[in-house]
């Protein structure tokens, strides 16, 4: 049995859940997010508190009851808080600037990278070696950076490339004569 779906998800104010059959419903004040639940985990909705549990007692149904509890856990958060990711552009004339819903990248090839911003994903620039990601779906916030860093992604000899902001590139030594 999954020890995560033993600890509830405290639902903060300002934050309603609808529970209506398979299907969750989280509304903040940053936006909603649905999802669909498997039938193998049970929900069970009290006050400001969501527990998860496993229907029956198998080794699936109790990771899946694990899984759906952060599922969950993470759409609170983000509707009440939202999630950012900070990438950082290293490198001589690497830039980026946001323009509505585009984001040029100059990343040291022969032409610019116009990379499209997906629906419910903000992009900002504060400078030109600063991309700040801020979504309120943790996943969808993860996949668009992953995808942004993976047009440079940083080379360990000059540390050149697109990384994220907490992000430690171990360096090579160059080859010797």
């Amino acid at each position: 049995m999954s020890r995560i779906a033993n600890n509830p998800v405290e639902v903060p104010s300002g934050v309603e859940v609808m529970l209506d059959g398979p299907n969750l419903k989280v509304k903040g004040s940053k936006g909603t997010l649905e999802l669909v639940i498997n039938g193998q985990v049970e929900i069970n909705q009290d006050d400001n508190y969501i527990t998860f549990r496993a229907s029956n007692g198998s080794k699936k149904s109790g990771a899946l009851a694990g899984t759906y509890r952060s599922l969950v856990n993470n759409m609170v958060l983000g509707v009440s808080e939202g999630f950012s990711k900070s990438l950082l552009l290293q490198g001589v004339g690497y830039r980026a600037q946001a323009q509505g819903k585009k984001l040029n990248l100059t990343l040291g090839f022969s032409h610019p990278i116009d990379y499209d911003i997906p629906d419910g994903i903000e992009v900002e620039t504060p400078s030109q070696t600063e991309v700040l990601v801020k979504g309120i779906d943790k996943q969808l916030v993860g996949q668009v950076s992953a995808e942004i860093r993976a047009f440079r992604p940083p080379e360990p000899y000059k540390g050149k490339g697109v990384r994220y902001a907490n992000e430690y590139v171990k360096r090579k030594e160059a080859k010797k004569k």
